[in-house]
């Protein structure tokens, strides 16, 4: 728990609301519905439509949990309701198909834009007090998926997550007061956890696993916060390949000017530990405001990059007040910054402003890494300023593009 009088790097004072990391109780959330009391057996056989069912009456019942017991639970895309919760017990998991015609093409929010694409196993709009929780698993059975964009890509090195579509597992949008708690969510298809318009949001001793080899999950990051505010991530352990904790918002030229895009702030990401990832805190490379954001007392085995900000070409971002204290372990790079040119498209637009970073700091680090600070050698086209690195003990191979930060 964190201590009282604090504060984010601007000043602004936390709520008390991120001091409570209680674990929610399932006795708390009304009438538990099973599975096995509503005839659906863990028998292997895709179940989706019948679970749907019993989300359907839940809701019409004045709401409560769906409870997945022990046993394997095979499953197509859930649309979970208002009032509706979803409990996993210890030995129960819910299986998501590999198939892709499974999961319905949709308007949905995807890597910045709004636009059609799969949606996820488990989703979630306009569901304030949305609890998933529990010992057991979601696991989102990508292999056939990864398997699948990875040989795609030997044939069209320029293929996209828009050409090889593939389910998330967990999506939740304009929704508050949202809790995932104690989960083994694993092997998700495409990204694991995407907010979008969320507030207060908080993920709290959960594990969130994908694999690196012998097959690599493609872009399977941990959580993704897309336009989201007050969120505590806790006590989690995140083994991903791909960046564990990642702040979007908006790509393209005119993401600034458009409604859908927003500001991502007050994050506070405390007590985690990192078994593998691309990065652990990571702003963009789709996003266009970042600001008061809190990574600390985090434990790292490997990630390629501890703080990574990508600055796309095209795209005006803005990332401010951003501070990782107290981290321990190995990284590639101390601090990334990087000009993230995949896919990249200005249009039409000749007046773009040029990005901007500003009260960046990393303290009381001790980290053994490859290169102290990762960053292109010409940095005239960003506006950065306010780095702090400071009480650090950091034993890097090279210094990198360290010259400007003193």
């Amino acid at each position: 728990m964190t201590g009282k009088n604090e504060f984010f790097p601007d000043g602004t004072p936390m709520e008390e609301w991120f001091l409570e990391d209680a674990m929610p109780e399932l006795s708390a959330l009304g009438s538990s519905f099973s599975l096995t009391d509503a005839g659906i057996a863990a028998d292997a056989q895709l179940h989706t439509a019948e679970i749907q069912q019993l989300i359907e009456r839940i809701h019409q019942e004045g709401g409560g949990v769906l409870v997945v017991p022990r046993g394997t639970y095979r499953t197509g895309a859930l649309f979970f309701r208002p009032g509706v919760h979803l409990y996993v017990a210890e030995g129960g998991m819910l299986l998501g198909s590999d198939d892709v015609t499974d999961y319905p093409v949709l308007e949905t929010r995807i890597e910045g834009e709004s636009c059609r694409y799969l949606s996820a196993l488990i989703n979630a709009d306009s569901c304030d007090g949305f609890t998933l929780f529990g010992p057991g698993t979601i696991d989102g059975n990508g292999l056939r998926s990864w398997k699948a964009f990875w040989h795609r890509r030997s044939w069209n090195p320029g293929c996209t997550n828009k050409d090889e579509q593939r389910p998330r597992l967990v999506y939740i949008s304009n929704s508050s007061h949202v809790t995932v708690a104690g989960l083994h969510l694993q092997n998700s298809a495409f990204w694991t956890n995407h907010l979008y318009r969320c507030m207060y949001v908080k993920f709290l001793q959960c594990t969130i696993d994908s694999p690196y080899e012998p097959v690599r999950a493609p872009s399977t990051d941990a959580i993704d916060l897309d336009v989201c505010t007050d969120v505590l991530v806790k006590g989690c352990d995140m083994h991903v390949n791909d960046d564990a904790v990642v702040l979007k918002g908006g790509k393209g030229p005119w993401a600034d000017r458009q409604p859908e895009n927003g500001t991502n702030e007050r994050i506070l990401i405390e007590d985690c530990h990192y078994r593998f990832s691309h990065g652990c805190l990571t702003l963009g490379s789709e996003a266009v405001h970042s600001r008061n954001v809190i990574l600390r007392r985090l434990t790292v085995d490997f990630a390629e990059n501890l703080l990574w900000l990508k600055f796309r070409p095209d795209t005006p971002q803005h990332f401010e007040y951003v501070l990782v204290e107290d981290a321990s372990g190995t990284v590639d790079n101390f601090l990334h910054i990087h000009r993230w040119t995949q896919f990249f498209d200005r249009k039409d637009r000749t007046d773009l402003p040029p990005s901007v970073a500003h009260h960046i700091t990393l303290r009381r680090c001790r980290v053994k890494c490859r290169t102290y600070c990762q960053a292109p050698e010409d940095l005239t086209e960003y506006d950065l300023s306010d780095f702090t690195l400071t009480d650090n003990v950091v034993q890097w191979e090279n210094a990198g593009n360290a010259a400007w930060l003193k």
